[in-house]
């Protein structure tokens, strides 16, 4: 596979070698420079949808492969807790509300109990002052204006206590007030949890449940991500890593498109290895026409190094060892090293050593 994906890059390059009966001599051509990569093609904006909620499914209203809206109902959850716990949360809400409103039984009863210590304060203060002046007069004993005083005193006391309770139980309802409006507010989100909807404008990939099924908080439902905006996540083996660079020129097959090359170019290089298989992650994004959204689909690309016009070539397996080749010279045959350039999987480029007049031979 992966010699015939690179045939493609040089399809309409490829020009045969001068051939004599017994070998062949270096010829000039166009070389292209590339490194191999095996990968998948995935959507961009990929998530899995999962519940917020806890429940039974109800409705299951998308398939693989539906094409789905921003905001569109995915999934519907019945759960019977969740409409409990709502219920409950509205009626303590309503109550709490009831407490603090101007017909409030409870905070009407604690200001009664303000107004009748003030009466009794007033009472006890004019009781008082009348005690003093009949004291002054002595008409009274200091026994009696004792006791007027302290019961002035304790009524006092007594009204600045029932004012407190007063504006002490007022706080706490407004408290009790705004955390039940929260735990109205909780439960209703909670509700509408149970109604799971999409993120993004894209595709359905892949449904985990069925209708009847248990779900519960945190469980995947689907697999979803873009129908349109597709990029090929690929390996580059790790002796090839350091000769990628963004912007570089792809070319990738696929096996369900059988004969036809899609074009990309690196947007993103991952720079952590992966020790599994010695390879580094490189991103590429299509350039022009895209293979259809199937997700996790199979490619194999060139990436392309680098582009040499008009330069003198051999074929690879000419090649013996690393830079020497088998040359026949006066009915002689010999070995001589030679100085390599660029290559592809096919050729390779002579730089020095040998000439168009050069006869190679095949070492047998």
């Amino acid at each position: 596979m992966k010699a015939t994906l690179y045939s493609l890059i040089f399809l309409g390059l490829f020009t045969s070698c001068n051939r004599g009966s017994e070998g062949i001599s270096p010829t000039y051509r166009d070389l292209t420079e590339a490194v191999y990569a095996s990968g998948n093609v995935y959507p961009r904006s990929e998530y899995t949808v999962t519940a917020d909620a806890t429940g039974i499914l109800q409705q299951r209203l998308v398939n693989e492969g539906d094409s789905i809206r921003r905001d569109q109902l995915l999934f519907v959850l019945e759960s019977t807790a969740e409409d409990a716990r709502q219920q409950a949360a509205a009626s303590a809400y309503r109550q709490a509300q009831a407490n603090l409103s101007t017909n409030s039984p409870v905070l009407a009863e604690l200001e009664a109990q303000v107004r009748n210590a003030r009466t009794r304060q007033s009472n006890d203060s004019i009781n008082f002052a009348r005690f003093r002046d009949l004291y002054a007069q002595n008409a009274t004993s200091r026994a009696e204006l004792e006791r007027a005083e302290l019961n002035y005193t304790l009524s006092r006391n007594n009204l600045r206590a029932q004012l407190n309770t007063l504006q002490r139980s007022r706080n706490q309802i407004q408290v009790d007030v705004a955390n039940n409006r929260s735990q109205l507010v909780a439960s209703e989100v909670a509700g509408r949890n149970t109604r799971v909807r999409s993120f993004v404008n894209g595709k359905v990939y892949e449904v985990y449940k069925d209708p009847g099924e248990v779900v519960r908080l945190g469980d995947q439902l689907a697999l979803v991500g873009s129908g349109n905006r597709l990029f090929a996540q690929m390996s580059v083996d790790e002796s090839d890593f350091g000769r990628i660079r963004p912007g570089q020129t792809v070319l990738l097959k696929a096996d369900v498109y059988p004969g036809k090359v899609f074009n990309a170019r690196v947007t993103k290089i991952y720079p952590k290895l992966n020790r599994s298989d010695q390879s580094f992650r490189v991103d590429a994004e299509f350039t022009g026409e895209q293979p259809a959204s199937y997700y996790g689909l199979t490619v194999e690309a060139n990436i392309i190094i680098s582009q040499h016009k008009r330069v003198l070539t051999i074929p690879k397996s000419y090649v013996i060892g690393v830079d020497s080749v088998q040359i026949e010279q006066d009915g002689k045959k010999q070995k001589i090293r030679f100085q390599k350039g660029a290559e592809n999987f096919d050729f390779v480029e002579v730089k020095a050593g040998l000439t168009e007049k050069s006869k190679l031979v095949l070492n047998e």
